[in-house]
């Protein structure tokens, strides 16, 4: 009985990935004119087969169409092989890389898609692409509906044409696919609301407390910021909800608390440790506060050395304002948490540094920086520097491999550094060195200037010619222009 039950179910899930897939068009050169201008509203993804990263969006891709297909107005989900059938469609939309998403409106290209690549986040970005920015409430059954949403929610109640109702259309045309926005003239919801001529921030019900208002009203006098700076300077509240895809809104110094957020099936075991985590926020404005699931964060928590987050209680951890990372050993409570904080804030703890072992002895042609030597081997050194950040599975970093270690053997003897760092291992100075792809490589002189990204070619003449010329004091072996000097000029 139980195995028929799996097969069932098996059977099922294979039913439903494939009744997902279906609502994705699949579009060629032939038909992807004629058949898109019949859509109002069209997110299309350009991909290639073979793409590791197109196969990972596909299923999500797929997902957000089964829920989207029912919306109304309804938005379309397309798919072109730019490898196959697709070709001629993929280059006269200039696409160069995979996946590559771009919304359409009745056939014409509208812009790119900037969205979250998860099925969640691609149907809320898309919701907002569609239909005016801004409901009309025009009932007082449509406010209190609207109001019943799970998720943050702007109003605007206006009696009459002024300069904050025209602020508030070009926010919400703005901000439409990050915030929920609605707006009413109506005079029995003003009445209702108990506001006129203002805009007022709702908190969903799940994410209000008694350590802060559950609306927050903006006005728009001189005083205050702009209604854009408003919503985002209390979008979160005093402790946010931080997702993957809202990383970028929760700003250092930052102190996360990672356990098992889960507002889905225990809400009130979330808020527990949430409101003892807002009860230090209320004290210490001048920090960003926030709860994290601790397994939507593994990696993150991997970061600070934290292989498994065991219990119940939740780990915590900060950075500062520079982005020095910092561990709490303590056991979670209200008064360790606010302690914690405030030596952060203080610079009272010791920063942790993912690091390797620093290597002994370190004095071959291309020196090995690791996060407990790279102040002392790079930013300290008083020596100019070049230097590679790597990942040791990158096809592209081995290629580098020979040369760079040519490089090293080519300058022995001359006041430059030869550095390679596991950038997957190791910290470094994230501020000065922004590396988002592998290898990326910095050129770091001696007078202690902000590091420059280097982008020239990767050949051995190409690494010698650009040290040549931004060396602070000039090669003993090599001209400025990268040329080797004779013998009679040493």
């Amino acid at each position: 009985m139980m195995g028929s039950l799996k097969i069932v179910l098996f059977l099922g899930v294979i039913y439903l990935c494939r009744a997902a897939e279906e609502d994705v068009l699949d579009l060629t050169d032939s038909d992807f004119s004629s058949v898109l201008s019949q859509h109002d509203t069209a997110l299309v993804m350009f991909y290639a087969p073979w793409c590791g990263h197109c196969k990972r969006l596909k299923p999500e891709f797929a997902m957000a169409a089964g829920v989207l297909k029912g919306d109304d107005p309804q938005v379309t989900l397309v798919k072109v092989d730019c490898t196959e059938g697709g070709k001629a469609t993929c280059e006269q939309f200039s696409v160069s890389g995979y996946p590559t998403l771009k919304i359409f409106r009745k056939g014409e290209l509208s812009q790119d898609y900037n969205g979250p690549r998860e099925s969640n986040g691609i149907v809320k970005y898309m919701r907002a692409q569609v239909g005016p920015s801004s409901k009309d409430l025009l009932t007082v059954a449509d406010y209190e509906n609207f109001l019943k949403k799970d998720e943050v929610t702007v109003i605007g109640f206006f009696e009459k044409e002024s300069d904050l109702k025209g602020e508030f259309v070009k926010t919400a045309d703005k901000m439409r696919e990050e915030v929920t926005f609605a707006h009413s003239s109506a005079k029995e919801v003003l009445d209702k609301s108990g506001y006129k001529d203002n805009v007022v921030l709702y908190r969903p019900k799940r994410l209000q407390n008694k350590f802060e208002e559950s609306s927050v009203v903006y006005s728009g006098d001189d005083a205050a910021p702009s209604l854009k700076a408003f919503i985002k300077d209390n979008y979160h509240g005093l402790v946010g909800v931080r997702q993957k895809d809202n990383i970028a809104d929760f700003s250092n110094p930052l102190v996360v608390a990672y356990y098992d957020v889960d507002y889905i099936k225990n809400a009130k075991g979330t808020n527990y440790w949430r409101n003892r985590v807002l009860k230090v926020a209320k004290e210490l404005p001048e920090v960003t506060f926030a709860i994290s699931s601790k397994d939507e964060f593994t990696h993150e928590l991997n970061e600070y050395g934290i292989d498994f987050a065991k219990g119940d209680k939740p780990v915590v951890a900060g950075r500062d304002a520079d982005g020095n990372k910092y561990i709490m050993s303590a056991e979670f409570s209200i008064e360790n948490l606010l302690q914690f904080t405030k030596d952060l804030l203080a610079g009272k703890l010791e920063p942790f540094i993912k690091s390797e072992a620093v290597p002994e002895p370190n004095d071959g042609p291309v020196k090995v920086a690791v996060g407990k030597n790279f102040k002392s081997l790079v930013t300290d050194s008083g020596r100019d520097a070049l230097v590679e950040f790597y990942a040791p599975w990158c096809g592209h970093c081995q290629k580098l491999t020979p040369v760079w270690e040519e490089l090293g053997e080519k300058l022995k003897g001359e006041d430059v550094d030869i550095v390679k760092i596991d950038a997957t291992a190791n910290d470094w100075p994230k501020s000065l060195y922004d590396v988002s792809g592998f290898p990326t490589i910095y050129w770091k002189s001696a007078d202690g200037k902000k590091p420059v990204r280097y982008n020239g070619g990767r050949a051995l003449d190409d690494f010698i010619k650009y040290i040549a010329e931004q060396a602070s004091s000039e090669l003993k072996g090599f001209d400025r222009k990268g040329s080797e000097k004779k013998r009679d000029e040493l």
